[in-house]
């Protein structure tokens, strides 16, 4: 497995928001974790990433016990984190800020470029007047320069307009095809999720409360266990 959470424990001061969560990343697929609002998806997110220390439990990334690790050591380590709200460095243009990361490897740039093309024509222009779907794009391609082998996408659909989101669907689905990117994807957009992800665990109230086969005969399902 490339990522493995093993009854994780963890919250925020004395409040527990993580009950004994569980669940493993295969090499080169593709997870969902969807769950409403509040259920705890950010915070198992933050907790894989090394920004929540966890109370108890395990975390491994590649077999390796990462539990007690910073956030730039499991980087090191091939994680790259895209987390909620397309981050960008707003004063700064959209080349300047895919740079911060490849430098002067215009070879790594071109890459991304042919991944999200809809960026090719906004090099020049500054990150804060890009939309939140361009935003989105770039906040991936910046991460996926860091040559991950763990991908982490905190709802990538958020606030982006329906476009955007077939596009960010595709890569991910292209880049999980090669064998060599594993991805967790936290979602609320359930479409999105069964299309994207080859398996899927619901989160309720810090629990993982389902699991199974992604696909679209499974987005009913789905739904009728949030409902719940």
């Amino acid at each position: 497995m490339m990522l493995e959470l093993v009854d994780v424990h963890g919250g925020y001061g004395r409040t527990e928001i993580l009950h004994g969560v569980s669940l493993s990343v295969p090499v080169g697929g593709a997870v969902a974790v969807i769950g409403h609002n509040g259920a705890g998806k950010t915070t198992l997110l933050r907790a894989a990433v090394g920004l929540l220390n966890v109370t108890s439990g395990k975390v491994l990334l590649d077999g390796e016990d990462v539990t007690a690790m910073a956030p730039h050591q499991r980087v090191r380590r091939g994680l790259g984190y895209v987390p909620q709200g397309q981050q960008s460095f707003g004063q700064m243009t959209t080349l300047e800020n895919l740079q911060l990361v490849a430098g002067r490897d215009r070879a790594a740039i071109d890459e991304m470029l042919d991944l999200f093309p809809a960026l090719t024509s906004l090099l020049q222009r500054r990150a804060g007047l890009l939309s939140g779907g361009q935003r989105q794009q770039l906040a991936i391609a910046r991460t996926l320069l860091t040559k991950p082998r763990m991908l982490v996408l905190d709802e990538p659909t958020e606030g982006i307009q329906p476009n955007v989101v077939a596009e960010i669907e595709q890569v991910i689905i292209d880049l999980t095809r090669r064998g060599d990117l594993s991805v967790l994807l936290v979602e609320q957009h359930v479409g999105f999720a069964m299309r994207a992800s080859q398996t899927y665990s619901v989160l309720v109230s810090g629990r993982v409360t389902s699991t199974g086969e992604a696909g679209a005969g499974a987005a009913d399902e789905v739904r009728a266990v949030m409902a719940v």
